[in-house]
């Protein structure tokens, strides 16, 4: 296995229409000085909208694409310049990439065919993956591509990569092709395997239920850029900023605007008094709070008025999303299960649940923490 950095690396694409005359970039870079690293057996899910830079990172490490500055080290080795199969590294696909001429054992077995290998090789390999992927794969190596369903193509090549014994795994969105159900169990199966053989990953997924579930840790990226990096509790509850703040959690956290003058806070025709030390640490003047579901108190008697346009039960979790507004801003608002149909409810932001962040930008002035509820 390795442990991977990434040092300062930026990537340009040199497009037609991204360079001038000068050679100079008209286009800010895919990749913006990312510096990131992955200890060895580690997984680290990548996540951010589209156009962010995930995978046009994954293809810096796998060697795919080159950077036009900083560098890649494999347990310190330098491999910036290395070919994709001088890495040792196996990547898996949204769309399988599988062969489809293949039964599922050949496009096991090709790896060895084009490296010269023995076909003792090759059969013995073949098995032992097929023992580590579980039950019902070894049906799946008579089989070609084309009549298999989209979870059991994602198992052949998610096989397909492990026999070649990687340091590294690179998974771009492997399991989003396929539906909920079966993406659920594929990525508890996966993330067994992953913790089984302690096989270092690079995670990129567009989902953050399926990256809080699979990474150790996860990287939030925005324009080219890692804004942050943590487990999901340090997102949570310590955003480095307003954009990670509202991109962790579902449903997202409310941003209103509010004023704190003298130790009070205003939303709209409501006010609170801040406890003081919130009050010296974000005040006087503008700033933004932030509420998220769980941080609001129902029927405080200053309970600011809500109107609710919409009640969204969850029987599962035996709670209820109230969503309404405030001051303008769209809130959603945790309640229990059985809270009764309303047009509108009273409620308190819980100032040991609340962000604030600065009214001009997207600085944090005080966050939370993680909170010691037991």
């Amino acid at each position: 296995m390795a442990s991977v950095d990434v040092e300062h690396v930026t990537k340009h694409y040199d497009t037609a229409d991204a360079v001038t005359l000068t050679g100079a970039f008209k286009k800010p870079p895919a990749l913006d000085d990312v510096s990131l690293r992955i200890e060895d057996g580690e997984t680290v899910s990548i996540v951010g909208s589209s156009g962010c830079g995930k995978s046009t990172l994954l293809k810096v490490v796998a060697g795919l694409e080159f950077p036009n500055g900083g560098r890649v080290l494999f347990n310190g080795i330098d491999v910036t310049s290395a070919a994709p199969q001088d890495r040792g590294v196996g990547m898996v696909f949204q769309d399988y990439a599988l062969y489809p001429t293949m039964k599922g054992k050949g496009n096991l077995a090709y790896y060895f065919q084009v490296h010269d290998r023995t076909d003792e090789e090759a059969e013995q390999r073949t098995k032992e993956v097929a023992q580590i992927m579980g039950v019902g794969f070894e049906m799946l190596m008579g089989r070609v591509p084309t009549t298999l369903s989209g979870g059991e193509q994602q198992r052949v090549a998610i096989g397909r990569c492990i026999v070649r014994d990687p340091s590294l795994f690179l998974m771009d969105e492997p399991i989003s092709n396929l539906d909920a159900k079966l993406r659920e169990s594929t990525r508890i199966e996966l993330k067994k395997l992953l913790r089984k053989f302690a096989i270092t990953t690079f995670y990129v997924t567009h989902d953050q239920q399926e990256a809080i579930f699979m990474g150790d840790r996860i990287a939030v990226m925005r324009d080219g850029r890692i804004v942050q990096v943590g487990n999901f509790d340090d997102l949570y509850y310590s955003p480095a900023n307003l954009f990670v703040a509202q991109f962790i959690g579902s449903p997202p956290i409310g941003v209103l605007p509010a004023n704190v003058d003298d130790h009070q806070i205003s939303i709209g025709d409501s006010s609170w008094v801040l406890p003081v030390d919130i009050a010296q640490s974000v005040g006087p003047g503008p700033v933004r709070l932030g509420v998220r579901p769980e941080g609001w108190n129902l029927n405080a008697p200053d309970g600011a008025l809500v109107p609710i346009r919409h009640i969204e039960r969850i029987p599962t979790e035996r709670s209820s999303f109230l969503y309404g507004s405030l001051a303008d801003t769209r809130v959603v608002i945790t309640a229990d299960i059985n809270v009764p149909e309303a047009s509108d409810v009273r409620a308190t932001p819980d100032w040991d649940r609340a962000y604030f962040f600065a009214a001009d930008s997207e600085d944090t002035l005080r966050v939370p923490g993680l909170l010691e509820l037991f």
